[in-house]
Formats: C-alpha cells, structure tokens, sequence
C-alpha cells in the first residue's frame, strides 16, 4: 500500500466555534462540493470520545468524496479512524516519533513558521508543510507571523508541498499564490461564510 496522492490547492482546516447552530459534518460535505481538496479536523477543546464520534462521521464523508482525512495533533484519533494523515505542530507530538507510530504510508504535515522549522521537518521526513500565520488569524491568536518573503524563501528551498496558512481569504489569496506554494488551508473563509458552498467555489475559481 502506498501513500494516497494529494491535492493541496484548497485544504480546509476545520473549527466548530464559526459555525454557530450549522452541522459541522454536513459542512465539510459542502465545502467538498465546492472545490476543498483535504480536509483537517482540528478539535482542541472535545473530550477523546467525542472526537472519535465526530472524527469517523466526518470519514464517512471523505471517503465518499475520495478527499483525504488530516487528524489534527491527535494520532491516536487518526488511528482509531485509519485517516490518511496526520498534522502536528511544533509543540505536538515529535515528527520521528509520529512517523514510527503512524507508519511509513500515511501522510504527515508538519507546522513551520521559520526556515530552520522547515527543513528539519523535511530532513526528518514530513510529507508537507503547513506555513503561518502569513496574515493575522482569529482561530489560532499565538501563531507566529510569516512575511510573503519568508513563506516564498521556504517554498524554494524545501522539495515537499508547502501549504500556506493563517488569515486568508478571497481578497488576499493571489499575493498568497504569486509565492508559488502548492496551495492554501483556510478556515474562516469558508466556515464563517454563510453560503459554504459558494465561498469553496470562488476562492477554488481564484486559485484556478
């Protein structure tokens, strides 16, 4: 078995809080519907159970759509689910220790705000990373800021597909892929928007 293939252009990193009273599952399908490519889920504040019921309900879906499932931080949900990958911060679970645990073929993603950061997940064999935050972001307040310059700097020097994260949105996406990264991972610009589907649409339409 090897790795699945991955399109990184539209990834979306999933947070409950901007949905209000909307289903989150049922989201993460429109979203799909509408041109996401991955889909993460990040849950930092529900209990393992709950995570486990919302993890295999949100598989379910991305099996359908043949869309790959990230489990954020959390390897022992991501095996629990046989998700297609795992993504891990910098103060998370070490990159060697989740590769050895989470087996050769699955896909890992590693969080980098430096160059430094970057190449060591490279050299220790991260499959992608995640870059941020390149604007200011509400969902996650103590993310580092990345410049443009640094976020192009890192993509010329690593070889893996690097993802841009933090802050983006219709209005800033271009100066974000005029850096020639392999795509950008979105929360609010899709959840926070009232017509999901639409907002997939035209920020993949932008992309395009």
């Amino acid at each position: 078995m090897s790795k699945v293939k991955v399109d990184y252009t539209l990834y979306l990193v999933t947070d409950r809080k901007l949905l209000g009273e909307r289903d989150l599952a049922q989201s993460i399908e429109l979203a799909i519907q509408g041109g996401v490519t991955l889909v993460q889920l990040r849950e930092k504040s529900l209990s393992t159970k709950d995570f486990l019921q919302l993890a295999i309900e949100v598989k379910a879906i991305t099996s359908r759509y043949q869309i790959p499932l990230i489990i954020n931080d959390r390897l022992d949900i991501a095996l629990a689910v046989d998700a297609e990958g795992l993504h891990v911060g910098q103060e998370d679970l070490p990159m060697l220790k989740a590769r050895e645990l989470f087996g050769p073929n699955k896909i890992i993603g590693v969080s980098a705000s430096t160059l430094e950061e970057a190449i060591l997940a490279q050299q220790q064999g991260a499959d992608y990373l995640g870059v941020g935050a390149v604007f200011s972001t509400s969902t996650k307040t103590d993310a580092p800021e990345v410049s443009l310059g640094q976020l192009e700097l890192i993509k010329r020097t690593v070889k893996i597909p690097v993802v841009a994260i933090g802050g983006i949105n219709l209005t800033n996406l271009k100066h974000v892929m005029d850096t020639g990264i392999d795509g950008v991972s979105v929360v609010s610009a899709i959840l926070a928007v009232e017509d999901i589907l639409m907002a997939s649409k035209q920020l993949k339409e932008l992309i395009r």
